[in-house]
């Protein structure tokens, strides 16, 4: 989840062949990627077309049994489609989502200043738990330069093929690299990392402690373990009818995921894990236009209020009307709180 993701991106536990590593650096090499198992091959985004107000899905090619990841699948009452992107009929649409959020200059302002926040710096080597289609990594990349290395990992196959084109075409591919894992069960064997993150990723996971524990330990001593989340609870939308807009918003965030209110959670995860010296930075989202990004949000929202029987559609469009309006008259705001938090793995004492 960022991811983008996303992502959500996001995170469960890797299959026996992801858990196997592919060999190690010797103590202080630093320009060598991580180790990491080989890629699966034959991955190839998903595609599909958008038709009217809600999304038109067509059934995409069905994955073999033995590609799914299998962890974090237990039953859940929240459908969250960010928990498993690959079951999806509309993948290309997710995709095409965390791009277009990530070229918001709000969403660009949100992760520049938490990348500075963190901070990561030129020569190390980072990894991007939930990188989706790579918006980040993209950045993290471009900070670490030609010393260091990014590393992006994410359990959707559909995101990793998406990531791997995207950032190949980058100039800093030569930094940067993708590959099929879980958030639940990274696939390295001691501490590597300088940096481990995951950007809007825990509102998505089962077991959120999990996953940042297992960021925490493939973290070097000294290193930091990062993570920024939105939280549903903070959202404020400008709307003629504001009783509606609450029952929708709010309705659509209670039954789609594990914690909407995730981002303010961020500090205690860091703490409960062992990490230190945490701090906390907090952001707004903020569109005054309905970008793309914003419009496609509020859409499925209300495509989600109908399907989970919370509104009736002409209801939903009518609600949708209602910001078409505001745009109109200039008066349309969307704002969300995001949090992001930091903590320092300290050297084990003696």
């Amino acid at each position: 989840m960022g991811r983008g993701r996303r992502c959500a991106p996001a995170a469960v536990a890797a299959p026996p062949d992801v858990a196997a590593s592919a060999g190690h650096r010797r103590a202080g090499e630093r320009s060598r990627v991580p180790d990491v198992r080989r890629p699966v091959p034959g991955d190839q985004p998903l595609a599909g077309r958008r038709a009217g107000l809600f999304l038109q899905r067509r059934v995409s090619p069905s994955l073999r049994r033995a590609d799914v990841v299998p962890a974090d699948t237990r039953p859940s009452s929240h459908p969250d489609p960010y928990r498993d992107i690959d079951a999806q009929p509309d993948t290309d649409q997710f995709i095409a989502s965390l791009e277009a959020r990530g070229r918001t200059p709000s969403q660009r302002r949100l992760r520049q200043r938490f990348l500075r926040f963190i901070p990561i710096r030129s020569g190390q080597h980072v990894l991007e738990v939930g990188c989706g289609t790579g918006v980040v990594l993209r950045d993290i990349a471009a900070l670490v330069g030609s010393r260091g290395r990014a590393l992006g990992v994410d359990q959707s196959r559909s995101l990793v093929a998406a990531a791997r084109r995207l950032t190949s075409r980058a100039a800093h591919r030569g930094r940067l690299a993708v590959r099929w894992a879980a958030g639940e069960q990274l696939p390295f064997r001691r501490p590597q990392f300088d940096v481990a993150l995951a950007v809007t990723v825990i509102l998505h996971v089962q077991d959120p402690l999990r996953v940042v524990k297992e960021m925490a330990r493939v973290t070097r001593p000294g290193g930091h373990v990062a993570v920024q989340d939105q939280d549903f609870g903070t959202v404020a939308v400008a709307h003629p009818d504001r009783t509606l807009t609450d029952q929708i918003m709010g309705g659509v965030a209670a039954r789609m995921y594990e914690e909407p209110y995730s981002g303010r959670r961020l500090p205690g995860l860091l703490r409960a894990v062992g990490l230190e010296r945490v701090r906390l930075l907090t952001d707004v989202y903020q569109d005054t236009t309905l970008t793309p990004y914003t419009k496609t949000f509020l859409e499925r929202r209300a495509e989600r209020a109908v399907t989970w029987g919370i509104v009736e559609a002409a209801v939903a469009q009518r609600w949708l009307d209602g910001f078409t309006a505001l745009v109109t008259a200039g008066g349309f705001v969307m704002t969300m709180n995001y949090y992001g938090a930091v903590g320092q793995k300290l050297p084990a004492e003696d």
